[in-house]
C-alpha cells in the first residue's frame, strides 16, 4: 500500500481486523457511518491522515465522535462533514492547525461555529452553503487571513461580520449579506464598503438585502472585480434604488446578471455596456416601465423577464431604429436584434398588452436596402401569466423554435387555440408546443 493510499470504511460493516492491518499508512479516508457514536479504535492510529470524508449511509450522522477525532487526527488537511446532522463544531477543531479545507455544506442543523476556528491559521476554504440553522459567522473569522474561498450562500447567516475586508486573499465570496433593519446586529455587521479591497474575488457573487448606503455601495468598486463573472443583486424595499443600482456597476466582462426586487423606475445605464453578457434575469421589478434596448446585447443567450412593470414589448426593447440608419446608395444594411438569444422566458407581465413587430419605416424607393433579423437563433419561448397579451409577433413565430409554451394567457390561448392556414405554416416546425 502506497503512502497515498485511499480507504473506504462502511460503518455498518467495517470490521476491526480489516482496518487494522493498513490504517497506519492511509492518507485519504472515506467513512460511511450511520448513527455511530464512536469510530473504530484503529482509526485513531491514522496519524498521517490528510483527508477525511465522513458520510452517511441512510442515516444522518450526529457527530458525537468529533471531539475525539479532532484531538487525535491533527495532521488532517481536508475535513468533509457535508450532509451530516451535527448541531455544532466542537472547540477541539482548533487543534487541527494544518486544516486547509472544511466542508460543512448541507449541515442543516448546524447552529454555530466555535471561536477556536480562528486557530486554523492555514485554512483556505470554508463551506457552509445550505447550513440553514447557522445564523451568524463568528467575528474571529476575519482573522483567517489565508482564506481563499468562503461559501455561505443559502445559509441562515443574517449579515457579514465587520472586518471582512481583512480577508484580501479571498478568491471566492459567493454571497454578501447586508444587515437589515438595524437591531443588535447593526454594530457587528459589515457594509458594502468592505468589498473595496477584495478585488481578487471571482466567479459568482450574490448581494442580499440591498438598501440605502449609496456612498458605501459606491466604495465597493464592483467594476474593479475583473474575475467576477456572475452577479445577483437582491434588493430590499428602498426608494433610492435608481441611484443605488447605478453605483453598483459590475465589470464589463460580466457573463450573468440577475436583478431581483428592484424598486426603481429605470434600469441602470451600465447594463448596455455588458457586451459579454450571456444571461440576464430581471425579476420582481414592478416599477420598471421601460426596458433598455436589450436587443443590442451581442452575446445574450438567455433572457428572463418576470414581474416587470412594462406595458409593451416594442422596437425600443429590440433596439432597432431603422429610420435612423445611414445607408449608402447600392448598399444593404443588416440589422439584427438579439443575435444570439436562444431562450426567452416571459412571466407575470401583468400590464403587457402588445408585443409589437417591426414595420419598415423607409421609403419605397429604398425599401430593399435594409435586412432586419430578430431573434434568429431563438429555440425556446415560454410565456406564463400574461393575461392581457393579445398576440405574438411574426418574428417570434418564424424563429427556429423547438419549444413554445404558453400558460395562463387567456387572450393568447383564444387566438391560437386552433392553428389553421398560414398560422399553422408559421409554427409547424415547433416540436414541443403547448398552448
Amino acid at each position: 500500500m502506497t503512502t497515498n493510499e485511499c480507504l473506504t470504511v462502511d460503518g455498518n460493516n467495517h470490521g476491526e481486523a480489516s482496518v487494522e492491518t493498513s490504517i497506519g499508512r492511509v492518507r485519504h479516508l472515506s467513512m460511511m457511518l450511520s448513527m455511530e457514536t464512536s469510530f473504530p479504535s484503529s482509526i485513531h492510529r491514522a496519524k498521517g491522515l490528510r483527508s477525511l470524508l465522513i458520510g452517511n449511509s441512510g442515516y444522518r450522522w450526529d457527530g458525537a465522535a468529533l471531539p475525539d477525532v479532532m484531538k487525535q487526527l491533527t495532521c488532517i488537511r481536508s475535513l468533509n462533514l457535508s450532509g451530516s446532522s451535527i448541531k455544532e463544531i466542537p472547540k477541539e477543531v482548533g487543534k487541527m492547525i494544518h486544516l486547509r479545507h472544511l466542508n460543512l455544506e448541507g449541515c442543516a442543523q448546524l447552529v454555530s461555529l466555535p471561536e477556536t476556528i480562528c486557530d486554523l491559521c492555514n485554512l483556505q476554504s470554508l463551506d457552509v452553503n445550505q447550513c440553514s440553522s447557522l445564523n451568524e459567522l463568528p467575528r474571529v473569522i476575519v482573522k483567517l487571513i489565508k482564506l481563499w474561498h468562503l461559501c455561505i450562500h443559502r445559509s441562515g447567516v443574517a449579515f457579514m461580520p465587520k472586518g471582512i475586508e481583512r480577508l484580501t486573499c479571498l478568491r471566492t465570496l459567493d454571497c454578501f449579506i447586508m444587515c437589515g433593519g438595524g437591531g443588535e446586529n447593526e454594530s457587528k455587521a459589515a457594509n458594502l464598503r468592505e468589498l473595496k479591497n477584495l478585488d481578487h474575488i471571482g466567479g459568482s457573487l450574490v448581494i442580499e438585502n440591498l438598501r440605502g448606503g449609496i456612498e458605501d455601495a459606491a466604495e465597493a468598486q464592483l467594476k474593479n472585480k475583473k474575475r467576477l463573472l456572475c452577479l445577483e443583486l437582491n434588493f430590499s424595499v428602498n426608494h433610492e434604488d435608481d441611484i443605488l443600482i447605478e453605483v453598483l456597476q459590475p465589470p464589463s466582462n460580466l457573463e450573468r446578471l440577475s436583478i431581483w426586487g428592484y424598486g426603481g423606475i429605470v434600469l441602470p445605464n451600465w447594463m448596455m455596456a455588458l457586451t459579454r453578457l450571456l444571461e440576464l434575469k430581471l425579476i420582481a421589478g414592478g416599477n420598471v416601465e421601460v426596458l433598455p434596448p436589450l436587443g443590442r446585447l451581442p452575446n445574450l443567450e438567455i433572457l428572463r423577464l418576470e414581474g416587470v412593470g412594462v406595458r409593451s414589448l416594442d422596437a425600443g426593447f429590440l433596439g432597432i431604429e431603422v429610420e435612423n440608419a445611414n445607408i449608402n446608395e447600392g448598399e444593404i444594411a443588416r440589422v439584427t436584434a438579439f443575435p444570439k438569444l436562444k431562450t426567452l422566458v416571459i412571466e407575470n407581465l401583468a400590464k403587457v398588452e402588445e408585443w409589437d413587430g417591426i414595420e419598415r419605416r423607409v421609403g419605397e424607393e429604398d425599401a430593399n436596402t435594409t435586412s432586419i433579423f430578430i431573434m434568429p437563433q431563438l429555440q425556446q419561448l415560454r410565456i406564463y401569466y400574461c393575461p392581457l397579451l393579445r398576440a405574438l409577433p411574426d418574428y417570434v413565430l418564424t424563429a427556429p423554435l423547438q419549444a413554445l409554451a404558453v400558460t395562463a394567457c387567456p387572450n393568447l390561448r383564444k387566438r391560437y387555440k386552433k392553428w389553421v392556414g398560414e398560422d399553422w405554416e408559421k409554427i409547424s416546425h415547433i416540436r414541443d408546443l403547448y398552448i
